[in-house]
């Protein structure tokens, strides 16, 4: 009974985390005005060290050893620290969204070629397929969607995102190699530490930290914190526990499109014919990615 819980629990893991993932730009945005971007990522990541390490005091979590910990800071560096301020810095400093989310869209190709060669883990062709057209369908649905912005290419916000690609890349198999037995509540919190301090640094340094309060904020800061640092986090590092990172790669395939279907829904922002194909296609390559018959091909 118990191997039968797991299991349904594991299969519906993907889609809660995509659920909750796609929902980050939308918190970020209600957010960002009333404060700034890395003091926002600095605070956040102090309520969340405070319910991560509530949670392990609960349920008495086993702590890593100072090699294990050290490992999770680096995971925790790579994957919140550069990737989330990377993508904060580079819209800060006027690259449109849709353009950041498209260089951050190649990660899951990224990501499975430096596994290839890192990890030894191997695709096949139609698997290879399949990130091509997630990546095709991702691409046309955010260049749909942001027709009205204009395009701002700031030297320093090119690095910004680039550096977000490679370190969510790295980190997810970084985890994957130096993670996997360390427990998830308290291998979050030397995830979380090592953010905070380079968040501190940052907001202390470059920003005047300046915020102006409302429940506005707060409410957006609450589901940053419980729904994204929390929940989806742990969701993220447990699929790259139990699967191959290509496969939990392909999954942030799926963001653009359900960001897009909540903004539909939520916002009422239209979508396009094209982006509703271009849903089809991404959905479709994820498919073939994930399907187990996909290792019988070439």
């Amino acid at each position: 009974m118990t191997c039968v819980s797991h299991s349904r629990f594991t299969q519906w893991v993907p889609v809660l985390f995509v659920l909750l993932w796609s929902t980050g730009f939308i918190g970020a945005k209600y957010a960002l005005p009333y404060i700034e971007p890395f003091y926002l990522l600095f605070i956040r990541m102090l309520l969340t060290l405070a319910v991560f390490t509530l949670l392990a005091l609960i349920y008495r979590s086993r702590w890593p050893t100072l090699r294990q910990g050290g490992h999770q800071a680096v995971t925790g560096f790579l994957v919140h620290a550069c990737y989330l301020g990377g993508v904060f810095a580079a819209i800060k400093w006027q690259m449109p969204a849709g353009i950041a989310a498209i260089v951050v869209g190649l990660q899951p190709l990224l990501t499975s070629l430096i596994g290839w060669q890192w990890l030894g883990e191997r695709l096949r062709t139609v698997q290879w397929a399949g990130l091509v057209m997630g990546l095709v369908g991702v691409v046309v649905i955010l260049l749909n969607g942001h027709n009205s912005e204009i395009a701002v290419f700031r030297p320093e916000a090119v690095v910004s995102i680039i550096i977000a690609l490679f370190a969510i890349s790295f980190g997810t198999l970084y985890q994957k190699r130096f993670g996997g037995k360390v427990d998830l509540l308290t291998g979050s919190i030397w995830q979380y530490l090592s953010t905070a301090v380079a968040m501190a640094l940052l907001a202390f340094l470059f920003e005047e930290r300046q915020v102006e309060w409302n429940m506005t904020l707060l409410l957006s800061l609450g589901w940053l914190v419980f729904g994204l640092s929390v929940s989806a986090i742990l969701l993220l590092m447990f699929m790259i526990r139990e699967g191959e990172a290509a496969r939990v790669a392909s999954y942030f395939y799926l963001v653009p499109p359900v960001t897009s279907l909540e903004a539909w829904v939520l916002l009422g922002e239209g979508l396009s014919l094209i982006q509703v194909v271009a849903i089809g296609v991404t959905v479709a390559g994820v498919y073939l990615v994930l399907r187990p018959a996909a290792k019988q091909l070439i």
